[in-house]
C-alpha cells in the first residue's frame, strides 16, 4: 500500500524542551488517520511540522513523495489545513472567505464558483453567503473553514480538533463529510482528543505521550491488546441511589466510574464480578434496569497508555478545551 505521508525521526525542540521526540510513523493512502494524545503531548507541534508551519529540528517528512525539506510547494497546493481555531476573515462574507481561498489555490473561476455553492449547501450556510463572518456563530464558521480548506478538493486533508464545541448537527455534518472524502480518495489526518471521534472515523490511530509515540493501530487491535481493561455497567432504580462507595467494595472491582445513570466497575474478572452485583442489589432492594460485561473502549487503552485514571479522560478533554481557546500549545 502506498504511504501519503512518511515520518522518520522527527524531533522538535523549543530551547531545552524536547516537544517532539524522534518520532516514526506512516499514513496510507486514503485511511483516516488519527493522532491523539493528552495536553502537552505533542500533537499539534506534530501537525504544524507537518503542514510546514514548522521547522523541525531533525528529522525527515515526505509527502507524496516529496521531502519538505526541499520541496515543499507541489505538496502545499495539494494540502488543505483545518486549525483548532477557526481562521476565516470575518470582514469578508461567506462567499467571499471562499472565492478568496480558492484563488490562492488557483481554483478556475467556474469550477469555483459551483464548488462553493455545493460546500455552503453541503455545511447549510447557502443561505447565509452574502453575511459577514463577523455575525456567524462558532459552529457557523467552523463549517465555514473547513469549506474554506477543502474548495480546491486536496488529497491530503489535516484537522485539528474539528468538532470540540459545536452543536450536534454541525458536528454530524463534519463527520459525514470526513467519510465522504475519504470515500472519494482523500486522506485525513485527524488530530483530537476527541477518543469516541477517533474510534468511530479512524482507520488507524497513534497515541503520543511525552513527545513519543506509545502505540500505533487500528482502534479495534489496539482494544483487543489492552483485554485486561474489562468491566461491569450497571444501572439501578431507583435512580436517586448512590450506591457508588458500595459498589467500589465490591471483591474484585478496581475502579468505578460513575456513566450517566450507570456504573461502571473495572475488573480482571467480569464473570465473578456479576454475581456479586446482583446480590448487592437484592440485599439493598434495588432493581436492576441494566448490566452487561464490557469489553476494553479506545477511551480505556488510552488512559492506559498514557499512565492516567480511569475516568479522567473527560476532565482532560474539558481542559483542552479551555487551553486552546487560550491558544495554548498542546
Amino acid at each position: 500500500m502506498n504511504n501519503t505521508i512518511e515520518v522518520e525521526n522527527l524531533t522538535k525542540y523549543y530551547g531545552d524542551l524536547l516537544a517532539v521526540d524522534h518520532i516514526s510513523f506512516e499514513v496510507r493512502q486514503g485511511e483516516v488517520f488519527g493522532f491523539l494524545g493528552p495536553n502537552g503531548a505533542g500533537k499539534t507541534t506534530t501537525q504544524r511540522m507537518l503542514t510546514t508551519l514548522l521547522e523541525p529540528t531533525a528529522g525527515r517528512i515526505v509527502i507524496q513523495g516529496h521531502d519538505l525539506a526541499h520541496d515543499a510547494y507541489p505538496v502545499k497546493r495539494r494540502m488543505g489545513l483545518v486549525p483548532e481555531e477557526s481562521n476565516v476573515y470575518t470582514e469578508l462574507t461567506a462567499w467571499g472567505n471562499l472565492m478568496f481561498t480558492a484563488r490562492l489555490y488557483r481554483v478556475p473561476r467556474q469550477q469555483r464558483e459551483q464548488r462553493a455553492r455545493e460546500l455552503l449547501e453541503t455545511f447549510g450556510l447557502w443561505e447565509k453567503r452574502d453575511v459577514k463572518v463577523e455575525d456567524f456563530s462558532k459552529g457557523m464558521r467552523r463549517r465555514l473553514s473547513i469549506a474554506m480548506a477543502i474548495i480546491h478538493k486536496p488529497a491530503l486533508l489535516f484537522l485539528d480538533e474539528p468538532t470540540p464545541g459545536l452543536d450536534a448537527q454541525s458536528a454530524r455534518a463534519i463527520r459525514d463529510l470526513i467519510r465522504q472524502m475519504q470515500a472519494e480518495g482523500t486522506t485525513i489526518f485527524l488530530t483530537t482528543h476527541q477518543i469516541e471521534e477517533a474510534s468511530l472515523l479512524c482507520d488507524r490511530v497513534a497515541i503520543i505521550n511525552h513527545g513519543q509515540i506509545a502505540a500505533i493501530d487500528t482502534p479495534e487491535q489496539l482494544k483487543r491488546a489492552s483485554e485486561r481493561v474489562q468491566s461491569v455497567e450497571v444501572a439501578l432504580a431507583p435512580s436517586g441511589t448512590a450506591p457508588g462507595e458500595a459498589l467500589a467494595a465490591l471483591p474484585g472491582v478496581t475502579t468505578q466510574v460513575k456513566m450517566g445513570d450507570k456504573w461502571r466497575l473495572y475488573t480482571d474478572d467480569p464473570s465473578a464480578l456479576l454475581p456479586q452485583v446482583i446480590d448487592y442489589a437484592r440485599s439493598e432492594e434495588l432493581r436492576v434496569i441494566s448490566l452487561s460485561t464490557l469489553g476494553p473502549s479506545l477511551e480505556d487503552v488510552f488512559l492506559e497508555i498514557t499512565g492516567q485514571q480511569v475516568g479522567t479522560v473527560r476532565h482532560e478533554a474539558q481542559a483542552n478545551d479551555q487551553r486552546g481557546k487560550r491558544g495554548g500549545r498542546r
